[in-house]
């Protein structure tokens, strides 16, 4: 085997490699890439292609953006962790900058964005027990229907999708799911007295970007205080600028209660995620009772900071409005017939397929990837379309013109 598979060449190559040796948990697209800068990759045969996905939103700031590189090396030369039996020297720096600038009083770093959902899970179960006063035990959390929060054990455990829960169970108690963007469902649900918490995702990405009603957010953060129960907010996917405000949540003036952030907070160089809250809710956790080897190392903290002083500094915010607006307009005027529709907020956008062929976002997606532009599907007929922030109007006006030329193929 290691004969044959060396004989092939380099994409192949790559790919045969990953197909024997690795688990087969995901389904990418047929593209070996071996380099990024901004907007950009590069496969092995030195094809370059706009990147329509970001790493899940992870690269806001552009592939391999120097100024985020500069702090990861300088850092990585000096020290890179020291575990929490100690202090160091910037993890306070990155606190006080990460609280000072989403407006709270401690911050609880941890590094994948499922972990920091499993944290404020924790989080407000003992806040529900220490200040609301629920029975030990008794904590319940409000979720909404088609999440996706990650794939722990805990998290899959109030999935609506049979693909990430079926036969991992049994499954963990405690969790309520209402469906999304139903604020009476939501009020039922809070006449629970023994609910701590509403976790939710002030756009849902992964389920195609379902965006809710205006007024939505607004009035789940309501009913929640009515209650006295905390409004969690996953903007993991949907923060950092992504939508064209810093916060998803911005857009209608809401501060939620528990602040989950991931993904971007590194630039997509090493996983770093946090979870902010006040101090009554933060404070409820004491020394041994949460933790993480790696959470709050010194190399993650220079990384994030470098990489919010980006999305501050390079007005990537503004961007992602202003290039959202263009890149739906410019969708719209396309006039595809199989484009049954396109949504979003900022530069986080899908369009829904509208196709006989059950597989024809996976073709589109196939057809975008020969003519320069990588994207994938989610859910069969929706195509998540979210470049870094940091592109501009002549860049994406080419990266429309490849999807319009693309959708030719089901001409």
């Amino acid at each position: 085997m290691k004969q044959s598979v060396a004989a092939l060449q380099p994409g192949s190559y790559y790919i045969a490699l990953e197909e024997q040796y690795g688990a087969h948990n995901y389904h990418p697209l047929p593209v070996v890439l071996e380099r990024g800068e901004g907007v950009y990759l590069w496969d092995t045969d030195g094809k370059r292609y706009f990147d329509f996905l970001s790493g899940y939103s992870a690269v806001n700031q552009g592939h391999c953006h120097p100024r985020i590189i500069d702090a990861l090396t300088v850092q990585a030369r000096t020290l890179t962790l020291t575990s929490r039996a100690f202090y160091n020297d910037k993890l306070g720096l990155f606190e006080k900058a990460i609280t000072s600038l989403f407006g709270y009083d401690k911050v609880l770093p941890m590094n994948t964005g499922v972990e920091a959902v499993e944290t404020a899970i924790k989080l407000a179960r003992r806040w529900g027990y220490q200040v609301k006063g629920i029975p030990d035990g008794e904590a319940r959390i409000i979720v909404c229907a088609h999440n996706f929060h990650g794939r722990t054990s805990t998290v899959i455990s109030f999935s609506s999708d049979p693909g990430a829960y079926k036969q991992f169970g049994p499954y963990m108690p405690g969790f309520v799911s209402i469906p999304y963007n139903d604020l009476d469902a939501l009020e039922a649900a809070l006449e629970d007295p023994t609910v701590a918490g509403f976790l939710v995702e002030p756009i849902q990405g992964e389920a195609g970007v379902s965006v809710p009603d205006d007024g939505y957010l607004r009035g789940a953060k309501a009913c929640c205080e009515k209650a006295r129960v905390l409004f969690m907010a996953d903007e993991i996917q949907t923060g950092l600028g992504r939508t064209g405000r810093m916060l998803a949540c911005d857009h209608e003036g809401v501060h939620p209660d528990i602040l989950i952030l991931g993904k971007a907070l590194s630039g997509g160089v090493l996983p770093v995620s946090a979870v902010l809250a006040s101090n009554e809710i933060m404070m409820t956790i004491g020394p041994g009772e949460h933790g993480s080897t790696y959470g709050g190392n010194p190399l993650a903290c220079v990384v994030a900071v470098a990489a919010l002083d980006v999305i501050e500094e390079e007005r990537l915010t503004e961007n992602a409005a202003e290039m959202g607006e263009l890149f739906r307009e410019l969708i719209r005027r396309i006039g595809s017939p199989v484009i049954h529709l396109i949504r979003g907020k900022g530069l986080l956008n899908a369009i829904l397929i509208d196709h006989p062929d059950k597989n024809a976002a996976w073709n589109l997606c196939m057809e975008l990837m020969r003519n320069g532009l990588l994207a994938k599907p989610t859910h069969g007929d929706k195509i998540r379309l979210a470049p870094p922030l940091v592109i501009n109007k002549s860049q994406l006006e080419e990266a429309v013109e490849v999807i319009r030329e693309s959708l030719r193929v089901f001409a």
